[in-house]
């Protein structure tokens, strides 16, 4: 079930996070049962407290980036600890499997740079269908009609953003053509939902190609209080965001995605 003796997370990059364990060891872990807002690991001095700022790129945390990126299931194991009701009372207890849905950045409740990880409940029911259609022949992909809980998103603000640009990327410019059309994605600044809890709004939206869209909500790419666009790697400017004049784009959301992809301390 969970192969680490004392680590939290077992994986790495290369194989991603086949489990994680949920046991109150770090003060800003947030369980609400089908969401949990899971700190990453490393840090720690022998009190408990983080000492030291988190890597993404250590050997646990690099693995739930893997199975975030490959769109794995990851199982949760919660142990007994007295700050969740879903903790067993003594023991450990298997929680079902999750996905990543997201994650980021920002300062922990002791001063240091953590990474955190949104894990999102799989049903039972859509797991187990997932796993009887891996051994069904080849055919029609089948329909299924599910219910899940998400964040509701206003059309109308997405499309404000796409008419004021004509479907034109902000970053790179590209105006992709498809059949009968063009095609762009609306991408919010700071994200929607916990733990980043941004506003659907015009002023938190942009106009992103598909490749950008991807490169903007994991990191690779951010803005800076100018609205430049910084290369994350390289610290390089790559250009100036395109802009419409009608658009006021939010520098209080800018600055929280930048936070959440950089140090956890605003940037400019």
């Amino acid at each position: 079930m969970h192969t680490e003796l004392r680590a939290g997370i077992s994986g790495n990059a290369k194989e991603g996070a086949d489990s994680i364990v949920v046991s109150g060891g770090y003060v800003d872990d947030e369980d609400y049962g089908d969401l949990i807002i899971y700190t990453g690991h490393g840090g720690r001095g022998d009190s408990g407290r983080q000492v030291a700022d988190q890597d993404i790129n250590a050997r646990g945390n690099a693995g739930l980036v893997r199975t975030y990126l490959e769109g794995w299931p990851v199982r949760v194991i919660r142990g007994a600890h007295k700050g969740s009701p879903h903790a067993p009372a003594t023991g450990y207890q298997y929680g079902g499997l999750y996905r990543v849905d997201s994650y980021g950045s920002k300062v922990g409740a002791d001063g240091f740079l953590i990474w955190q990880f949104k894990l999102v409940r799989i049903p039972d029911e859509e797991h187990r269908k997932a796993e009887d259609q891996a051994k069904e022949t080849p055919g029609p992909a089948p329909v299924t009609t599910s219910l899940v809980q998400r964040v509701v998103r206003s059309s109308a603000v997405v499309q404000q953003i796409k008419d004021w640009y004509g479907h034109q990327c902000q970053v790179c410019g590209l105006i992709l053509q498809v059949q009968g059309g063009y095609y762009s994605e609306g991408a919010h600044i700071q994200a929607l939902g916990r733990p980043y809890n941004g506003p659907d709004v015009v002023e938190n939206v942009l106009c992103l190609c598909p490749n950008d869209h991807v490169r903007f909500d994991n990191g690779a790419i951010y803005l800076s209080d100018d609205l430049k666009v910084v290369n994350a790697f390289t610290g390089a400017v790559e250009g100036q965001l395109r802009k419409h004049p009608r658009h006021r784009i939010g520098l209080t959301y800018v600055a929280q995605h930048r936070a959440r992809w950089t140090t956890g301390r605003p940037r400019t």
